[in-house]
């Protein structure tokens, strides 16, 4: 497939609004208030990325992930592999981290991947809809792991 940069239908992205005062600061992450129904957060966790570490690709076929990079230098990349999508074929890169913090809201057949860009470990926090291996863990995991497939053409620049 031969992509075409630009923007992903149905992936959100919302910078955030840091509140700072003497302790330090603060950022809303989410609230439900602002969520449609199907995007509320089943579950949440942060993971640590180490410098010129890549996350990814990867993508659902039906969780959507809700990330908070609010801390260190991100750059997430984004496929849309949706047949049906607007966007079908489309990539999108974001630059997103202390500088820029933000969330993104990424759909079930988007291919995604993020990138340490900084010089010090990293952390991103992650609010998907679905439960990582359902109830209990009992279930398979919901992922296509893309890095895994040496035919992918997925670029990451």
């Amino acid at each position: 497939m031969i992509w075409k940069n630009g923007i992903i239908h149905d992936c959100t992205i919302r910078l955030l609004t840091r509140y700072d005062d003497a302790r330090g600061w603060l950022s809303e992450i989410f609230r439900h208030d602002e969520l449609e129904e199907n995007v509320h957060p089943a579950m949440a966790y942060i993971s640590m990325t180490r410098p010129g570490v890549t996350r990814g690709p990867h993508e659902h076929l039906h969780q959507t992930d809700l990330f908070a990079f609010v801390n260190g230098s991100f750059r997430l990349y984004l496929w849309d592999y949706r047949n049906e999508s607007p966007s079908y074929g489309t990539r999108q890169i974001l630059d997103a981290g202390i500088d820029s913090p933000a969330t993104v809201i990424v759909p079930p057949g988007v291919i995604h991947a993020y990138r340490n860009m900084g010089t010090s470990d990293a952390l991103v926090i992650n609010c998907p809809n679905q439960l990582y291996a359902g109830q209990q863990k009992m279930h398979t995991v919901d992922e296509i792991r893309w890095e895994e497939r040496p035919d992918h053409n997925l670029i990451l620049d």
